[in-house]
């Protein structure tokens, strides 16, 4: 803490003496992505890969299957877009060859659809000290499990016991250089422009199989990374991952003093330095310790410090747009962003009048529901995502883009992309979820997952706009083993469960009303406690009509055979054959997840020897 708050007194000193970089402009970014294997899963192969393809540019992120590559900054002028397009689609080529020595391949996704919770061990946490350290002491801190609720077209509760979960989000970082001087009027544009530069690119839709935000990162990051304990909730302390609490009014310092006052350090900074000494030396700091501290507090617009060419700089880092959905895509939206923040008119108030709640109201309603968000917005009651892009930013930015120097047609190229995008409303989660629905309705939930899957992977070898794909089709992942080979795959997850404590009518009713033949019991608890058939039924009563009621419990099968969800299907078939029942209830570490039966395997086998013939 005495190196921080020592650092900080350094910035403040370079900042008051003009040390820090004001006459030119720079621009960067930072891809991740992750790893999947022949199945379109995780494939959790970083420390080979990045040792095969030997490049500094490439680095480790959160999980064993993610990786972010790190552009080198460009002058923000003439071809800087198309130049940052060929600098990513060379790196990613570069990877993707040293990601085939491992059987493995690349795909830019928000969240990979495909992901399971089984992925998210602490065992595929990335094999580096400080991920090992930063995940101990956020589990230490919070004292308690990790809890996830994320609600949309369907409905996500789940708990972990590590910060694994993170592992599940990629994104497409920008960063601007930008003055000591601006900074406070360009970082509060920045947060502004938030909500409708979000809503023009979401493309993480789904999480674990589930529809949920179209920018379902945003409420997972937060939740994955959230380290309160229960009596701060009381004081409402904030979460390490926010989107701010109100404008800044004069300088950046303010932010950085903010992280000081709210977030304890995590991390100890090695190799620290005495900022002043290096300052009364004539060299330039580091500032070691605070960017050890900043590097754990995560703004969606994130204030950031370096030097380039040994001269300090100051820039602003967008953290919110989503991987993909293909590297045009993602350059087009960085041309949007840095645009608008170009495009910033010259008599805009350095605080914005806007209440900084509805700013930030707007960002969560963009992550909601993307180009459907109404927005509150400058000298209007109400806006709707679409008109204010197409009419009043669009010009906007390409006003910014021209007043930077960028080429006029590479401007009109990649904004473009960003008018169509908006125009057909076909963003990449609006894709995604089209997909996947469309499947749904001809195979199973798993199948649609893997298939949209293989379908990106597809489309960004093209890279080809994500408004001009065409929908998903069935099989195009391949072989049955990428959609039948675990149980997890092929089980329902739609569960209708009983009571021990239940009348035994209401289980016919429900085995009737349902066509299933198949209901789990739970008690009170809710604890899965065994199984009740209609083969137990009719063994109990014969085919005759019982006068008296019977509770649940006095036929149930206790301890029957179960399956664990990441187990074959091979196994599970074997199983059933073996020990001659028509279902195997589902369990992960205990716990009651799904049910696979006869039914589920007929048609499974239905849909293979159909698939040459499709």
């Amino acid at each position: 803490m005495k190196s921080l708050l020592r650092d900080l007194q350094a910035l403040e000193v370079m900042i008051d003496e003009g040390m820090i970089e004001a006459d030119i402009q720079r621009i960067g970014a930072e891809q991740e992505l992750c790893f999947i294997d022949k199945h379109w899963c995780p494939a959790p192969v970083v420390t080979k890969v990045l040792k095969e393809a030997n490049d500094s540019r490439f680095t480790y992120e959160h999980a064993r299957f993610n990786a972010e590559i790190n552009v080198d900054p460009l002058l923000f002028e003439g071809k800087a877009l198309s130049r940052l397009e060929d600098h990513l689609m060379h790196l990613l080529a570069k990877l993707e060859k040293a990601a085939a020595t491992a059987n493995a391949r690349i795909i830019l996704t928000g969240i990979l659809p495909t992901i399971k919770k089984s992925d998210l061990h602490i065992s595929n946490l990335t094999p580096q000290p400080r991920y090992h350290a930063l995940s101990a002491i956020m589990n230490e801190r919070r004292g308690r499990p990790y809890e996830f609720r994320i609600e949309g077209t369907d409905l996500l509760t789940t708990k972990h016991d590590s910060t694994m979960m993170e592992g599940c989000n990629t994104s497409f970082q920008i960063h601007l250089q930008v003055s000591s001087q601006d900074f406070g009027k360009l970082y509060n544009w920045a947060q502004l422009i938030s909500g409708p530069v979000l809503a023009s690119a979401t493309n993480s839709p789904i999480l674990l199989g589930k529809r949920l935000w179209r920018e379902t990162r945003i409420a997972l990051f937060q939740q994955s990374l959230d380290t309160r304990r229960l009596s701060h909730l009381v004081t409402e302390k904030m979460p390490r991952v926010w989107f701010g609490n109100d404008w800044v009014q004069d300088s950046v310092l303010e932010l950085f003093h903010e992280d000081v006052v709210r977030y304890p350090v995590l991390l100890h900074a090695e190799g620290q330095e005495d900022a002043f000494e290096k300052l009364a030396s004539g060299q330039v700091p580091t500032l070691r310790a605070f960017q050890v501290h900043n590097g754990t507090n995560y703004r969606w617009n994130r204030a950031c410090y370096g030097i380039t060419n040994g001269i300090p700089h100051l820039r602003i880092e967008n953290r919110y747009l989503p991987s993909g959905p293909t590297v045009k895509d993602e350059v087009a939206n960085a041309a949007f962003w840095l645009g608008l923040m170009k495009g910033i008119p010259d008599d805009y108030p350095s605080v914005p009048i806007l209440p900084f709640h509805q700013v930030k109201n707007n960002f969560i309603k963009a992550a909601r529901m993307g180009l459907g968000a109404q927005f509150s917005w400058i000298n209007k009651k109400r806006v709707t995502a679409k008109v204010l892009i197409l009419d009043e930013l669009l010009p906007m930015a390409k006003v910014g883009l021209i007043k930077a120097g960028v080429d006029l047609a590479e401007a009109d190229e990649y904004l473009n992309i960003i008018k169509e995008r908006v125009e057909t409303e076909q963003t990449g989660s609006q894709w995604t979820l089209d997909s996947f629905n469309t499947l749904k309705t001809k195979g199973t939930n798993y199948e649609a997952l893997v298939d949209t899957t293989s379908a990106i992977v597809d489309n960004q070898k093209q890279n080809i706009p994500v408004h001009k794909w065409k929908s998903a089709k069935l099989h195009a992942a391949g072989g049955w083993k990428s959609r039948f080979k675990k149980v997890n795959q092929l089980m329902s997850r739609d569960l209708f469960t009983v009571k021990e404590d239940d009348i035994l009518d209401l289980a016919t009713r429900v085995m009737d009303w349902q066509h299933i033949r198949h209901v789990p019991v739970e008690n009170k608890k809710g604890e899965f406690t065994g199984l009740i058939t209609s083969r137990t039924i009719l063994q109990t009563f014969g085919l005759g009509v019982t006068s008296q009621p019977k509770v649940i419990k006095d036929v149930i099968i206790k301890h029957p055979a179960t399956v664990e969800a990441n187990a074959t299907t091979e196994k599970a078939l074997t199983m059933m054959i073996e020990k001659k029942v028509s279902c195997l209830p589902v369990l992960d570490k205990g716990i009651l997840v799904g049910i696979i039966t006869e039914s589920d395997f007929m048609k499974m086998l239905d849909r293979i020897i159909k698939e040459p013939h499709e």
